[in-house]
């Protein structure tokens, strides 16, 4: 039980990678907050926890809201008084479509998501970690946060600026024994890259065929990756082996590269 009496929070929980980093380390005992603005997968998800044994709670929280993400610690501390764990995974896809056409508010929305977000709710629960002298922060960047990625410049820069606040919080809570790491994940396989690849097509204007082999041929695998693949990466940085692992970004791609 190798997060035995932690407290995990993990955004984006209700679904897909959340998800399956919170089954993850629910089975690995710890208690779990899972958040996100999806009511039905969140408790649903909570559900499936509690069958399987963990302690564990919803809470319905965007956090590109301060006041909810607020609220989202204090439910945390009122329901389990410790806070270990903080997984930044909340994300949008955003706009799928060249510079001049993105609009501002599309723009706005998905750095406010995806970042933003993330610097909220690090924010809020690092004085709690900093009390404790001990805590992990692990943010969901992508691939896409080392490379360009056409058509797609809203959640490229939100997932390249994540990298950056991973750092930076390496650097600032490190003296206080808490760790903070990215996780870059490729395609991986699911409704969100499905979505993906549909929009991408019709903007392209080529088959969804098409369009799937376009993001697989660049792995050196030949294929996308699973949702809990990452979670199994988040496990170990979250577990006393990765005590002393902190500021890295962490490729969980198959070896994707560009052609």
């Amino acid at each position: 039980m190798k997060l035995d009496g932690k407290v995990a929070v993990i955004t984006g929980g209700g679904h897909g990678i959340g998800r399956a980093i919170a089954l993850r380390f629910a089975a690995a005992g710890a208690g779990v907050v899972v958040s996100g603005t999806s009511a039905e997968a969140l408790e649903q998800t909570a559900r499936d926890l509690e069958a399987s044994g963990a302690r564990a709670i919803s809470v319905i929280a965007d956090v590109a809201d301060e006041a909810a993400v607020e609220q989202l610690v204090a439910r945390t501390l009122a329901e389990f008084e410790r806070l270990d764990i903080l997984v930044n995974n909340a994300g949008i896809a955003g706009p799928t479509a060249p510079i001049t056409e993105v609009r501002r508010e599309d723009w706005e929305r998905t750095l406010a998501v995806n970042l933003t977000g993330a610097f909220l709710c690090a924010k809020h629960a690092l004085p709690h970690m900093m009390a404790q002298q001990s805590g992990r922060i692990i943010n969901i960047t992508s691939i896409a946060g080392l490379q360009a990625y056409a058509l797609r410049s809203p959640y490229c820069a939100s997932k390249w600026a994540m990298i950056g606040l991973t750092q930076t919080l390496a650097e600032e809570a490190g003296r206080h024994n808490i760790t903070a790491n990215a996780i870059a994940p490729g395609p991986v396989n699911g409704p969100r890259i499905e979505a993906v690849i549909r929009n991408r097509a019709a903007q392209m204007n080529v088959t969804v065929e098409e369009m799937t082999r376009q993001y697989v041929e660049p792995t050196a695998l030949k294929r996308m990756v699973e949702e809990d693949d990452i979670a199994a990466l988040a496990l170990f940085l979250a577990a006393d082996e990765g005590r002393n692992i902190t500021g890295e970004t962490f490729n969980v791609s198959g070896g994707y590269r560009l052609a």
